[in-house]
């Protein structure tokens, strides 16, 4: 039996990172749904094409090949059109991207089958929007993860700080604050929490407060 865990939520609410870490420590394949919509994202980008033109972005999917594989050191690698995008799919303006794309039912449809099979032959963590109500409805543990808008803003303004990016943290929580609407209120697979999921406010959690109380509840159905 494979064993599927689904967390959902916000942007900037810790989704990958804690993905990442409980994957780690209970050995299961870690997906991030999020940078596969980003990677399709940056496609649409390259190519000047508006993410509002629903036509055009259509009749782009079918030219559009999205894969993930693992390096030496497990980390997932984010593959488009065969070249390895990991490195450009975290810049804000793929962000936005996204968030407007994810919202086209042919985008979402190029992805879905991909990620139901991972699930389907593997113990899966995977993360995003709307894993739980639609990529993966029969998951085992359903988490919805989510933070004050001001807590996520802080979060992402610091990490990009330590890379060395100028950027305005009011800019950041206007942004984050726009793609919880976006999110929220697209037609297809909008962002909610699942009836069967488990609330988790990280807002006052480091990490691995978080981790811990995911992990016990998935200890309570294995």
């Amino acid at each position: 039996m494979n064993y599927s865990i689904a967390i959902d939520g916000p942007a900037g609410a810790g989704k990958s990172t804690i993905a990442k870490l409980i994957a780690r420590r209970i050995g299961f394949i870690y997906v991030d749904t999020g940078a596969m919509y980003r990677a399709i994202a940056l496609y649409f980008l390259r190519k000047g094409i508006d993410g509002h033109d629903v036509a055009a972005v259509a009749a782009e999917c079918p030219n559009i090949h999205v894969a993930l594989s693992y390096d030496e050191e497990g980390k997932q690698q984010v593959i488009l059109n065969d070249e390895n995008v990991t490195p450009y799919i975290r810049a804000e303006e793929v962000g936005r991207m996204a968030s407007v794309t994810a919202a086209i039912p042919e985008v979402r449809a190029a992805l879905l089958e991909l990620q139901r099979d991972m699930a389907r032959t593997s113990d899966v963590l995977m993360d995003g929007r709307d894993i739980g109500t639609h990529v993966l409805p029969d998951a085992s543990l359903k988490i919805y993860l989510t933070a004050s808008s001001a807590v996520r803003a802080r979060r992402r303004y610091d990490e990009l700080r330590m890379k060395g990016e100028d950027c305005s943290l009011e800019q950041i929580e206007k942004d984050i604050i726009e793609r919880d609407r976006q999110d929220m209120s697209r037609e297809i697979a909008p962002l909610k929490q699942a009836e069967d999921a488990i609330l988790v406010d990280s807002s006052h959690m480091t990490i691995d407060e978080v981790a811990d109380a995911v992990i016990a509840e998935f200890e309570k159905i294995k």
